[in-house]
Order: structure tokens, then C-alpha cells, then sequence
């Protein structure tokens, strides 16, 4: 069967919806294409915390922050480490450093203009994220955010979705847009050199084996059978299908070799269905992929205790507080602390070739400084539910926090040093190919250096003044960091070992895109009729981050990329 669109947009998550209501919007007809069922609308975006990367805000203003988008470029430009001559339009960089300045403009000029219009609210306390600490983008150029700049959705990622659906509903009983789910792009069409449609597969339906999943099957993995094929002509086509995130074979083969191997082990903070499979598509077509070894994976995850897809991991969001050591028990090396280098800690243990790392703590500092990520795992904020809210002010965990602390055998508790380091190597030799034994004189040692410098009032140690530092901000020193005492404060207790494993999250390369996001050849010319958005084009021309993002750039990518190239698709 053949039909035809003017566009087509493979993909139903943030970034396709944005574009598609961006085009539909103009007159023209739509048609998008999912492989998932009509519950998994909006892809990633309906599972993430809602953080947005925004510069000089008026919620930054009301906590003291001072921001400017030239102290933000400047961060941006530390962290990314881009190749020499991407300033000047040279190099495979280029037109990642131009999308790099232009989402730095809106996120500090019209992107919460926009957003606010739609409805759009956040919650008023401004969070750190990438704290950084050390030299990555050169000389004097310090990788990490200067000031919080982590802004939170009230109502977390569903919320960033909802205008976005509503608008796309509205455009669809407008018969402008119409989006097919169960359809797996297999091929684009290529006529005389340009990409003029897309060949797909149908796939069944398993709608009643879903219904009874947690959050009524959303993002459960789904049959692959297939069930028919379609053929849709379209005056263009764009790539909104995201990274390869669930697809750990790739993952592991595009790995920068220099950053040691990712492990056999790992868990997944992504959907099953971000296979990457749409990029090797697109590449077959004639696309260039750049930057295929740049990913942001994080090392902080724990086995979700109720999973939904395969792998189901979660993210823990630590204060500064916690001992980060290794399989070995060695502390990593600073400034490789709980939230300051999430991808420099990451390679830290994919150099050392264990599959997990190990947060050291107490129960006072879990209860302060530990938050996941995710919008099932902040019902308070999913939900704008106040009453809730107040528990994050409140002496104690929060309630899935709290949860994950019962049930999650990756949480072990001890009353001593010497009790914990036993327990944290039984965890270990229970997990069939995973190795690492932590000295349990060693472990007491590290904690007593560590806690005498506590207790000095001063102290050398530099994480010990990083988190001295971080209570100067009221908003930290109120929910997110925990008063500086011993580890061994009776009080306190117990103490608390977390295991941390390797979670595959974000691609930072993709699809080379000019900077109105039409698809590029290997030698920059442009691919005609194709066009990227989102994950799939590095969140903008192959890699707008570089080799390291700034936190709140993901989802803020995804509207941006979307916003543009819709755009230059009507213009």
C-alpha cells in the first residue's frame, strides 16, 4: 500500500511531536510514524524528571542566582570541548558548535517565553546539575555549570509533553496530522538522489497482554510481529527516532576504546525501543553519522525494583556528601564526587573495567541528599501534588527513595565499616561476572581520614570543602545537602553502601545537520529530502553537547531541534 504526506516524521516523541505541530500547523500534511502503541506517546520525554537547562530565569533571580547567557556560553564551551576550528565553521564540530550558540540564545532569550505560553510552570527552587570542577574544554576553561541552572517542570517530563499532544490532537481533528502508530521504518526511498518517502513495517497489536503492565504498558517491551509493510511518498522526511541507548551491543562497540570498555552488565534508563536502528537506515540512505563514540551514559544507576522494560534502571541524584568509591573500594579521584562529573566518573570505572561503583554514606545523608530521576519516581512533582511536596522539607527519605532503601537488595546496611565492607563483597560475589573485593580495614580507614577532617570544623579534604561550599547556597543547604558530621555519628546511622551500575541513557553523536537540520552527506553536502531532530541529530548537527553535556540540555534539545526545523521545513 502507498499513500502519500508532505512530511513525514518518523518518530512520536518530544522532538517529532514538536516538529509535526510546527509543519502541520502551516497547512501542510503531516504523517507520524511510532513503532510503539498509542500508550507510549512521547517516548523518553514522559519518563525524565522535566529538567531544563535555562540561563538568567526569574526563578534564578528569586534564589540569588545571577546567570547571563555569556556566563552559560562560556560553560558550555568548557564542557564541550569542541575540535579546533569549530568556531570558525571548520571541521566535523561546525555545525555542532552553531547549534551549540543558538540553543545558548533561546535557553537565555525566548525558550521559557514559549514554553510559559503553553502553560508551561516550573518548580521554584533551582537545582545543580554538573557541578564540574576541573579543566575539560582547556587552559582556564573549567568543565561544569557555574550557578544552578537544573529547572525542574512542575509536573515533570509529562508535563512538557502535554501542550505538545494537545496541540497535535487538535491538528489531527483539523485532519492536517495523523499519527500511525505500530509503524517500523524499515528503509527510506531514495529517487534520483533524494530521500522522497519511506518504506515501513505494520506491526501487531498486543493491546489486551498490555493492559494489566504497570502505567497501562507504557514503554513495556512490544511485539515484533509483523503484520504488513506501507510505503508512503513524502516531499520530506524527517529522523526523530532517537539514540541507542537499549541497544548495549552498540553501545559498547562505539565506545571510545580510550575510555576503557563498557561492561557486560548494565542496566538501561531507556525504553527497549531506542534501538538505534533508524540511524543505520539512514546512513544506508547516504547520510553521514559523526561523533558515533560521544554518549552519555551515567555510572549512578540502580536496578529498578518494579521494572517496566527490560533492564529497568534508575538514576540516583546525590547531593555531594557520599564517599564515590570504587569496585576495590578506592575512593575516585577528585573532583569525581556525587553530582560534579557524572561522565568523568563514568569513565573512571569503565577504565578500571569493574561493571559498579559504590556510593558510601548514612542514613542521614540518604534522607537529605538522594532524589531519583524520573517522572514515576517524583509522584510529588509528577503529580503537582503539594501535600507531597512538603516531604522533601520534611526529617526523612522521600517516599520512593525510602521505598528503594526497603526493597532493593543494591542498598546494604551496617552498624560498622568492617560490617558493611562484608556485605558489599557478598553483593558482589552474588552477581554472576562481576569482581571488585573492598578491604574492610581500608574502608574503615578512608571513612575515619574522611570524618576527622569532617570534624575539624575546616579540613583539606577537597571534597570535604566542595560540600561546605555547596551549603552557601540556601537551596542546597535546605534540601539537598546534609549538615556536615561524621559518617559514624550513632545518630546518623546506619551506615549505607549503594552499588552503582553503568545506566545507558543519552547518544551525544548522530546525524550531521546544517544548522536548519537537513541531513548531510560524508563530504557536507546536503542529503535532499532528509531532515533530523532531537537524539537522532545529536540534539542538533551531530553533536551540539561535544564530548560532555551540561544537565537540562536533553529535553531542551529536543524542543529546540524541533522548533527550528520545523520551522525551516515551512519557511
Amino acid at each position: 500500500m502507498s499513500t502519500d504526506a508532505d512530511v513525514v516524521v518518523i518518530g512520536a516523541g518530544l522532538s517529532g511531536l514538536v516538529t509535526a505541530c510546527e509543519v502541520a500547523a502551516s497547512g501542510r500534511r503531516v504523517v507520524v510514524l511510532d513503532q510503539e502503541h498509542p500508550d507510549s506517546l512521547g517516548g523518553q520525554a514522559w519518563w525524565s524528571f522535566g529538567g531544563l537547562f535555562l540561563v538568567g530565569s526569574p526563578e534564578q533571580r528569586r534564589v540569588g542566582v545571577r546567570d547571563s547567557a555569556e556566563l552559560a556560553w562560556a560553560d558550555w564551551l568548557g564542557s564541550a570541548g569542541f575540535a579546533p576550528g569549530a568556531a570558525q565553521g571548520e571541521g566535523p564540530d561546525r555545525h555542532g558548535y552553531a547549534w551549540a550558540q543558538h540553543y545558548v540564545e533561546f535557553a537565555a532569550g525566548g525558550m521559557r517565553s514559549w514554553l510559559h505560553g503553553l502553560g508551561v510552570r516550573w518548580f521554584p527552587l533551582v537545582q545543580w546539575a554538573e557541578r564540574g570542577g576541573y579543566p575539560a574544554g582547556g587552559p582556564g576553561v573549567a568543565h561544569g555549570n557555574s550557578v544552578p541552572r537544573f529547572h525542574v517542570t512542575w509536573g515533570t517530563g509529562p508535563a512538557i509533553l502535554a501542550p505538545f499532544v494537545a496541540h497535535a490532537k487538535r491538528l489531527r481533528d483539523a485532519g492536517r496530522l495523523e499519527i500511525r502508530f505500530r509503524h517500523r521504518v524499515t528503509s527510506l526511498v531514495v529517487t534520483d538522489g533524494r530521500v522522497t518517502g519511506v518504506q515501513a513495517e505494520v506491526l501487531a497489536p498486543d493491546d489486551a497482554a498490555r493492559s494489566s503492565l504497570p502505567f497501562a504498558g507504557r514503554a513495556a517491551p512490544s511485539s515484533r510481529t509483523v503484520v504488513g509493510t506501507v510505503e508512503i511518498a513524502a516531499g520530506a522526511v524527517v529522523v526523530a527516532s532517537g539514540g541507542i541507548g537499549a541497544n548495549h551491543a552498540v553501545a559498547r562497540d562505539r565506545w571510545d576504546p580510550a575510555a576503557g570498555t563498557l561492561p557486560e552488565r548494565m542496566l538501561q534508563g531507556v525504553p527497549d525501543s531506542t534501538d538505534g536502528l533508524m540511524l543505520g537506515h539512514a546512513a544506508a540512505a547516504g547520510a553521514a553519522l559523526v561523533h558515533e563514540d560521544r554518549m552519555w551514559h551515567y555510572p549512578e544507576g540502580i536496578a529498578d525494583h518494579s521494572p517496566v522494560w527490560t533492564r529497568h534502571g534508575i538514576r540516583i541524584l546525590a547531593g555531594p556528601s557520599s564517599l564515590w568509591l570504587d569496585a576495590d573500594g578506592v575512593r575516585l579521584p577528585a573532583p569525581l564526587y556525587p553530582g560534579f562529573d557524572a561522565l568523568g566518573a563514568l569513565q573512571h570505572v569503565t577504565r578500571g573495567e569493574h561493571d559498579h561503583s559504590w556510593f558510601v554514606l548514612n542514613k542521614t545523608i540518604m534522607d537529605a541528599e538522594f532524589a531519583l530521576s524520573g517522572s514515576e519516581q517524583n509522584p510529588d512533582l509528577t503529580g503537582k501534588d503539594l501535600r507531597l511536596l512538603t516531604q522533601r522539607v520534611l526529617p526523612g527519605a522521600v517516599g520512593p527513595v525510602a521505598r528503594f532503601a526497603q526493597s532493593s537488595p543494591e542498598f546494604v546496611w551496617a552498624s560498622t565499616p568492617a560490617e558493611l565492607a562484608a556485605k558489599m563483597n557478598a553483593l558482589t560475589a552474588a552477581t554472576p561476572g562481576s569482581s571488585g573485593t573492598v578491604d574492610p580495614g581500608g574502608l574503615e580507614r578512608l571513612i575515619a581520614l574522611r570524618d576527622a577532617q569532617v570534624l575539624s570544623g575546616l579540613g583539606k579534604d577537597p571534597q570535604v570543602v566542595a560540600t561546605r561550599a555547596a551549603r552557601t547556597f540556601w537551596v542546597d543547604r535546605r534540601i539537598r545537602v546534609a549538615p556536615p558530621r561524621a559518617l559514624t555519628d550513632p545518630k546518623d546511622g546506619p551506615l549505607l553502601a549503594v552499588r552503582l551500575s553503568v545506566l545507558t541513557r543519552k547518544t551525544l553523536g548522530g546525524l550531521w545537520c546544517d544548522p536548519s537540520g537537513r541531513v548531510l552527506h560524508a563530504d557536507g553536502s546536503v542529503l535532499d529530502g532528509l531532515w533530523a531532530v532531537g537524539e537522532a541529530a545529536g540534539f542538533g548537527g551531530g553533536g551540539v553537547h561535544g564530548h560532555r553535556a551540561l544537565e537540562g540540555t536533553f529535553l531542551g534539545g529536543c524542543l529546540h531541534t524541533g522548533r527550528v526545523t520545523g520551522r525551516a521545513l515551512v519557511g
